[in-house]
């Protein structure tokens, strides 16, 4: 990638048009070095414009005054935060690109003291990852890729459930926002209708009877360009964005702003007291409860009615032989599926 593609992108993320020449003087490198950029930040998704006699916008939502919100930006991120949440604040920083958040946080465990949390937020990742090690596609600019570390004194009895939790606390964000309509699919996805909004991915280091770090990673739809669509959807995945949902969307440092300060006191919560405190959100937003499913896991495939959560989090399913749960399997919906 281009060594002026960051700087480029956050020159460009005002929304307004920018003449090739002015991009060059600014950033002291020649016009074609600037259209050289302008078709690497296309490459990684953004949607740029260019009008003969006028220069470069950014078209999406990404734009500052508008759905994206421009350039992240740590300090923004953080003044926008409740004064009690910056206080649970070890660092919050924003990378222009790297590997993946999580991955960069699972490295910096014994860096983080319990009751503190540490926040990663990129603009690009180029090995993003969801679960059971697939690929998280996020195009510059029209996504919020995040990770929060977080150490537990005492690991959870129900950690297993933290994924559920995680998903109640970004609907919580979401809905202070004005943004409804989200629903949650077990056991780590933000879905409207049944088009996927963002995706949560937990990985915990810890030993027995003792700390647990954890490492919560938030990948989430602002505004899915056309081409990132047909790529999601030739890979098996039906997304929507908040800007397809047609609501007050914010900008996307203070939607970071929102999920983090959610989030942290989610973490904090569910220490203390556990899925329970999470659990009746849940189960208004379940967007498999009395649906027809079918689960992929290392025992086989299994098919029956989805039965709603248990109190550790696992997914009860009506089979022909009764009442199963599971704690992790891949699910989906039957395409014959009616409530029931």
């Amino acid at each position: 990638m281009s060594r002026l593609a960051a700087p480029l992108f956050r020159s460009l993320s005002d929304g307004e048009f920018h003449s090739g020449a002015r991009l060059a003087a600014e950033l002291g490198v020649t016009r074609s070095a600037i259209w050289k950029s302008v078709r690497d930040l296309r490459e990684l998704g953004a949607q740029i414009h260019s009008v003969p006699n006028r220069g470069y916008r950014l078209l999406t939502g990404v734009r500052a005054g508008a759905g994206g919100g421009g350039a992240l930006d740590a300090a923004t991120i953080v003044a926008a935060l409740p004064a009690a949440v910056r206080g649970n604040l070890l660092a919050l920083d924003v990378v222009w690109s790297l590997a993946s958040t999580n991955s960069s946080l699972l490295e910096s465990a014994a860096a983080v003291p319990p009751g503190l949390a540490r926040v990663l937020l990129a603009e690009h990742q180029s090995a993003g990852r969801g679960r059971r090690g697939r690929s998280w596609l996020a195009p510059l600019g029209g996504s919020l890729c995040l990770s929060i570390g977080w150490t537990f004194a005492e690991v959870p009895r129900e950690i297993s459930a933290l994924s559920l939790a995680v998903g109640v606390g970004v609907r919580r964000a979401l809905e202070g926002l004005g943004i409804s309509g989200i629903r949650l699919k077990w056991p780590n996805d933000l879905v409207a209708g049944d088009q996927k909004l963002g995706g949560i991915l937990i990985e915990l280091r810890a030993e027995a009877g003792g700390p647990g770090y954890v490492v919560v990673g938030l990948g989430l739809n602002v505004s899915l360009p056309a081409a990132q669509r047909a790529e999601l959807v030739a890979a098996g995945t039906a997304a929507i964005d908040l800007e397809s949902l047609g609501a007050p969307q914010p900008n996307r440092n203070l939607l970071a702003a929102a999920v983090v300060a959610e989030l942290l006191q989610t973490l904090a919560q569910f220490g203390e007291q556990g899925f329970g405190a999470f659990a009746a959100d849940w189960a208004v937003a379940d967007n498999l409860r009395g649906r027809a499913v079918r689960l992929e896991s290392p025992a086989g495939s299994t098919q029956g009615i989805a039965r709603g959560i248990d109190a550790d989090g696992a997914l009860q399913v009506e089979t022909s032989r009764g009442i199963e749960r599971f704690l992790s399997a891949e699910v989906s919906v039957r395409a014959e599926a009616q409530p029931a």
